[in-house]
């Protein structure tokens, strides 16, 4: 089998296998994996992270040869007409905590939408939003990646491009996500021929199109066999960031609206499965 993506690191959000840090960088040194999207660790999520704690988790991942790919911030995943100056104050918080993690991306969102609202009733608004956050994120040298989610401004590939063409550049790029590409509807080919020149970064989840289900990386229509082939012929080095969504791990329920209830509760097996999946993809 040949060998694809072969200089991009593989990251992972690792508190899909235990809230323990300790379990968490235990199963990762097991598997080989040297990065991490750290999104929570010991039951707290790392935008209510203080300093004292940042550094320590840093500590122990400094010590198992662990580096943090990227900050898996719930930045721009709040409503459109919720308190938008608190949240800056809680972008400005995860830019400290990125700083102390060492790295300079901080995943984002662009904001939940009213529920049967038309999207073009709030451009305006998410577009102010996200120029503030875009300049904040300038100003502290600093690089915001948008992840595409279901009920977000930016959850299809026609509003992700709108977004990009109106930020893109150092300090904003795209995270590209098939599973939620799928759960939106939106045909990941298309997607991802419409945001190539875009795409800084990649989450290794897929998923049904008939129930948006999330399966196993590369079993469902998300085409990641084929898209991971495009990626290496354009010559992608970037991360792929596993996120199974396998199994029902703490936190899931804040994470998605109306998360579905996963078959599997043994989130370390889910994990596995899911790596190995992508191990296949990748031709290891």
């Amino acid at each position: 089998m040949r060998k694809i993506l072969s200089n991009c690191p593989v990251s992972c959000f690792a508190d899909e296998i235990s809230v323990s840090l300790d379990r968490q960088i235990q199963v990762l040194n097991e598997l080989g994996i040297k990065f991490v999207e750290f999104r929570s660790a010991d039951g707290t999520g790392v935008a209510d992270f203080t300093d004292e704690q940042a550094k320590e988790a840093k500590k122990r991942l400094d010590a198992a040869g662990i580096r943090v790919s990227a900050v898996g911030s719930p930045i721009g995943k709040i409503g459109i007409e919720d308190d938008f100056e608190a949240h800056m104050k809680k972008l400005q918080r995860i830019e400290r905590i990125a700083d102390i993690f060492e790295t300079p991306y901080i995943r984002m969102f662009s904001f939940y939408l009213p529920e049967n609202a038309d999207p073009k009733d709030s451009r305006d608004a998410v577009m102010k939003r996200m120029d503030r956050m875009v300049q904040e994120a300038k100003a502290s040298r600093l690089v915001l990646l948008h992840e595409n989610e279901k009920g977000i401004y930016g959850d299809n590939a026609t509003r992700c491009l709108d977004l990009m063409k109106e930020f893109y550049g150092d300090h904003f790029k795209a995270t590209f996500d098939f599973a939620n590409f799928i759960q939106c509807g939106q045909n990941t080919a298309d997607a991802y021929e419409m945001l190539k020149p875009y795409i800084e970064y990649v989450h290794v989840k897929d998923a049904r199109m008939a129930d948006g289900e999330v399966v196993p990386p590369g079993t469902g229509d998300g085409q990641l066999a084929a898209i991971f082939d495009k990626l290496d012929q354009s010559g992608y080095k970037g991360y792929l960031s596993l996120e199974p969504h396998l199994a029902n791990f703490a936190g899931l329920g804040s994470l998605e609206k109306d998360a579905a209830v996963r078959a599997e509760n043994d989130t370390e097996k889910a994990f596995c499965i899911a790596y190995r999946a992508l191990e296949g993809l990748l031709g290891k």
